[in-house]
């Protein structure tokens, strides 16, 4: 927003907990005394964190072109029945990479893909809206002639997910046989934006909110995306890819998501579908899923306790068990 400026962590703290309610509809952030608790509760060793791909030999990425000139940078891992990761806003595949491991040493292929604007991904022309994700999961499938796949979305990747039911619901009846939508929403994110739609995507937009991410204190702004016991080195990757995220693209997509409605779609989703959240959800809650549940015909809603928003970095055991479930269904 022009000649809008954040120079200080205190204002770079309002936006983004600005941004959070709005996702969320609730606060993200309590007291400074409570951060201090969570201060404590993040001491975990390295060998806990189980961010990276370990021992697994891993293809160098590859590139798939939108129609609107897009290039979306993608992995394709393993062999086995498929299952595509579409990833949260202002992240990277790189959250989906615990989940995907155990995947692909199960014996599954594994697609991943950075987001338009996110990650090793372009921008491209066409609006940041959640249509345009929907379509460019259908070129994902497309380009790696995907059939029988579980799609498992996580927060905007599962929006991403619905978007594909609602607007392309051919490609979803012909590439997929299950689904996973964990710590998403379909609708009624403004129920919690107490009229703040314009202050906070604006402000999100600031520059200012990656350099408090990026401070020393930075984990304090993300600890509301995480339920009990969050684990250091989750905090500092989901912040490190937050401040990464082009400003103006955490933006657009924030107002495209506050605006969503694909509940009439999704009722037309007629594979297993499963939807997970976690208790301590903060962004997406349970009355959030419980919608998915009651508009998708035969949906099973799984709640994790203690958990918070971030389900495939803080338990990837429990997101892996759930794609399986779906893709024996």
């Amino acid at each position: 927003m022009p000649g809008l400026h954040l120079p200080s962590t205190r204002r770079s703290l309002l936006a983004l907990g600005a941004a959070t309610a709005i996702v969320g509809g609730a606060a993200a952030y309590k007291k400074v005394a409570a951060q201090r608790a969570a201060d404590h509760a993040e001491e975990e060793s390295d060998a806990d964190q189980d961010l990276g791909w370990g021992s697994l030999d891993v293809p160098a990425p590859q590139s798939v072109l939108t129609p609107d000139g897009a290039e979306l940078a993608l992995w394709d891992v393993g062999s086995g029945p498929t299952v595509v990761l579409p990833h949260c806003w202002s992240c990277t595949h790189a959250v989906w990479i615990p989940v995907a491991r155990r995947l692909v040493a199960s014996g599954h292929r594994v697609v991943l893909y950075d987001q338009r604007g996110h990650g090793a991904s372009t921008r491209g022309v066409a609006s940041l809206s959640i249509e345009t994700l929907g379509s460019d999961l259908a070129a994902v499938l497309e380009d790696r002639d995907a059939h029988d796949a579980v799609l498992a979305g996580h927060s905007m990747g599962g929006m991403t997910i619905m978007s594909l039911a609602t607007y392309r619901p051919k490609v979803l009846a012909e590439r997929a046989r299950g689904l996973v939508l964990i710590a998403t929403a379909a609708a009624d994110l403004r129920s919690g934006a107490i009229g703040m739609e314009r202050f906070a995507s604006g402000l999100i937009a600031s520059p200012a909110v990656s350099l408090a991410l990026r401070s020393g204190s930075g984990n304090r702004f993300v600890r509301g995306a995480f339920g009990t016991n969050p684990v250091r080195g989750h905090m500092d990757l989901t912040r490190t890819l937050f401040a990464e995220t082009v400003p103006h693209v955490r933006s657009g997509l924030l107002t495209s998501m506050i605006s969503v409605n694909l509940l009439e779609g999704i009722a037309t989703i007629g594979i297993p579908t499963t939807v997970m959240v976690g208790t301590k959800d903060r962004f997406t809650a349970l009355v959030r899923s419980e919608q998915i549940v009651a508009a998708i015909a035969g949906a099973r809603l799984v709640t994790l306790p203690g958990r918070g928003h971030m389900l495939p970095l803080e338990d990837p055991d429990a997101v892996t068990a759930a794609i399986e479930a779906v893709g024996r269904t």
